[in-house]
């Protein structure tokens, strides 16, 4: 039996039309993409969180030579929020790149690691993807992975 699967979620063609509190966090993700160290991909990317208690954190990715023992930004603020700031969950994730010839999505290990934190605090994280002046929004990490690994 063939089923389909449907996935919602908000294209901006322009960070201005964001929200407010998106727009912001997408900044942060842009100041945040400046402290990357992607010495052998060239490619730098920031990522912000917002916490429940309205504090930002900021992660970027960093590359090693012993390659692939680096980490991307995603992972790098959730691990850094989790291990600092347990009990403030996690509300809103955004993502900017340098270059950013488009939205900036996170990798397949990251999406895994977005849905872990988000089952283990018990509440959706808001994810935006941005690039090249637009975004890309889901209300909740499932989108982004909808077939899974759970043990």
């Amino acid at each position: 039996m063939e089923k389909k699967l449907e996935i919602g979620y908000y294209h901006y063609s322009s960070l201005e039309e964001l929200p407010t509190d998106d727009r912001v966090l997408v900044v942060e993700a842009q100041i945040a993409l400046k402290k990357a160290y992607p010495k052998y991909s060239g490619f730098s990317v920031g990522a912000a969180v917002r916490l429940a208690s309205g504090k930002i954190l900021h992660g970027a990715n960093s590359e090693s030579e012993v390659f692939p023992s680096g980490i991307c930004a995603e992972r790098s603020v959730l691990y850094y929020a989790e291990a600092i700031h347990a009990g403030d969950p996690v509300v809103a994730l955004a993502i900017a790149s340098d270059p950013s010839e488009r939205e900036c999505y996170p990798c397949g290990a990251c999406r895994q690691v977005i849905l872990d934190v988000q089952r283990r605090q018990g509440t959706p994280i808001r994810l935006i993807m941005s690039g090249n002046g637009t975004a890309s929004i889901v209300d909740n990490a499932e989108a982004l992975l909808p077939f899974t690994f759970q043990l």
